[in-house]
């Protein structure tokens, strides 16, 4: 089993230290830098938007992986990519016209992600799966860090690798809430590819050994 992909969720991070944060983030072995846009809106709570993107890019040295919990965005996508997105991801509850979504994001030379909450079925993601680089699996209810992981994720991975086999498709699994050393090698084993994980790793006394940690599971 290949070694998990690992995208530390800036949301945890200490915005005072946005230089500092990122810097750890490149010296360690993260794969990618996970930013968390909510509106407010599609999800009860705000974090931040496009400037603070930018000011998280301006030191990265890992692709930036923006997870948009956000209503209608294919108007700011671009701004987004503008902002130095390399992979960006929309929920699929939010776009009533996914299809054209990815297209634009296709458009924009973006890795084409497609986020979906835990009730969501995942057998809706067939039709699309081939126009789908990275599925972001929510393992907890989006909309704020520190929740605890939902155990019935594990089954949904596994039904999830089981339709990208069906399909002949390359699409990565991402799974984003709650990701720690306990339930990370349960999650590789029913076929996650990439594992994203913000309080845990911001909050541990040595965040670049936590993530190594989680690298080797």
């Amino acid at each position: 089993m290949a070694s998990p992909l690992i995208a530390p969720s800036v949301l945890a991070s200490d915005f005072s230290r946005i230089k500092e944060e990122v810097e750890m983030l490149n010296a360690s072995q993260a794969d990618y830098i996970h930013i968390d846009i909510m509106d407010g809106v599609f999800v009860p709570n705000i974090s931040f938007g496009i400037p603070v993107t930018a000011a998280f890019n301006k030191y990265a040295q890992k692709p930036l992986d923006v997870h948009l919990m956000i209503v209608q965005p294919e108007k700011y996508v671009e701004d987004f990519v503008k902002a130095g997105a390399k992979i960006i991801s929309v929920h699929y509850e939010a776009c009533p016209h996914l299809h054209r979504n990815l297209q634009q994001l296709k458009d924009l030379g973006v890795g084409r992600g497609v986020a979906i909450n835990p009730h969501t079925p995942i057998e809706h993601l067939r039709d699309l799966i081939h126009d789908i680089d990275m599925v972001c699996m929510m393992s907890v209810n989006p909309g704020f860090g520190g929740q605890k992981f939902i155990e019935k994720t594990y089954d949904r991975v596994a039904q999830l690798r089981k339709l990208i086999k069906e399909e002949g498709a390359a699409t990565k699994i991402e799974i984003d809430g709650g990701v720690n050393l306990n339930n990370a090698p349960k999650l590789m084993a029913a076929g996650a590819d990439i594992l994203v994980a913000g309080s845990f790793v911001f909050n541990a006394k040595d965040p670049i050994d936590t993530i190594a940690q989680l690298k080797s599971v």
